[in-house]
């Protein structure tokens, strides 16, 4: 078989490149899951065997702690050779163009880009031009798809009677996922509202309108807007509160004291609205600002386990991208 004929139809990129999670059937979220979910159990020796030789660029134009350090963490744990170039240190800042930044790093044999850029869209500039594969860490206000796929992964480790190494259509049926915060500029929020519902989800998006447009419902079928945090609540299985992104503010009438007031998830509202909530938050979270320390640290946050899913979730996603055609040769 040739590499051509292994891409998908619907997707004219090189095969094992991520830009968005509406590229993803609840298919490849189930395997993706599944490898995740077998990479955990492999021996760690075995494991560094998998992209032994591999070449990996992490191109960031963003400043990044979580998702860059996971996907660093999980190409060496892999075995493959990574390189790291952000603005800031690169010829990035002399002007080049994301374009020629790629086509460098191709010719100097990087076989996989991970991108993280300001701009919505960026991900698929560079795979249409360097036609190997990009996994989108994050572009603009666009998406966060490996950020959505480790969300899910959290809320069927947590949530009781579901598997976290398949997904189905109905993997989160019957469960309302609260997302509350600046929904308007937030790729996470959008990843998720564009995933989670195809898995059964329903989606509540919650925020004042300054943060949450009421053309956020055009998202799709399965998202409601709830501008009630407390009513919100009262219908959660899962609470993932959104930092305020200060720098993003500028020119929005927000008042942060009265955000805090109607939207800051503390401890003594999730026990009167939601007491067994599962609490997420992609961070970086605000303490005292969106979210509490207390409830950040307590005994409904799943805050830390997101982080650990981005390691596994994200291996699997390096596999998929460097296997191409043979992602299911790593399943045991």
């Amino acid at each position: 078989m040739t590499q051509e004929s292994q891409r998908p139809k619907k997707f004219s990129y090189a095969a094992g490149s991520l830009l968005s999670v509406a590229d993803l059937s609840v298919e490849d979220v189930s395997a993706i899951l599944s490898v995740a979910s077998q990479l955990e159990r492999r021996p760690t020796a075995e494991r560094a065997r998998l992209l032994a030789g591999r070449r990996i660029a992490l191109l960031f134009y963003e400043s990044s702690t979580r998702t860059r350090t996971s996907f660093e963490l999980a190409a060496k744990s892999l075995g493959a050779t990574t390189t790291l170039v952000s603005d800031k240190s690169s010829s990035i800042e002399k002007g080049e163009s994301l374009k020629d930044t790629g086509l460098t790093l191709r010719a100097l044999g990087a076989e996989c880009i991970i991108l993280r850029h300001p701009s919505s869209g960026a991900p698929f500039v560079l795979a249409r031009e360097t036609g190997v594969p990009v996994l989108n860490a994050g572009d603009g206000m666009h998406e966060h798809p490996s950020q959505a796929l480790l969300d899910v992964r959290t809320m069927l480790m947590r949530l009781p009677g579901r598997d976290a190494s398949t997904a189905t259509a109905k993997s989160l049926d019957g469960v309302t996922v609260v997302i509350t915060g600046d929904i308007l500029h937030s790729r996470v929020a959008r990843s998720n509202a564009l995933l989670l519902p195809r898995l059964g989800a329903k989606v509540l998006l919650c925020g004042p309108e300054p943060l949450l447009p009421e053309v956020a419902l055009h998202l799709g079928a399965g998202v409601e807007i709830v501008r009630d945090f407390d009513a919100a609540l009262r219908r959660a299985q899962v609470v993932m509160m959104l930092r305020i992104q200060k720098e993003r503010l500028a020119g929005l009438e927000l008042d942060l004291a009265n955000y805090i007031e109607r939207y800051q998830l503390n401890g003594e509202r999730l026990a009167a609205r939601a007491p067994d909530a599962l609490v997420m938050h992609p961070g970086p979270m605000i303490r005292g600002l969106e979210i509490s320390g207390d409830v950040a640290d307590g005994p409904n946050s799943a805050i830390e386990l997101q982080v650990s899913n981005g390691l596994s979730v994200r291996s699997a996603l390096l596999l998929r991208a460097l296997y191409t055609g043979g992602f299911e040769s790593v399943t045991v």
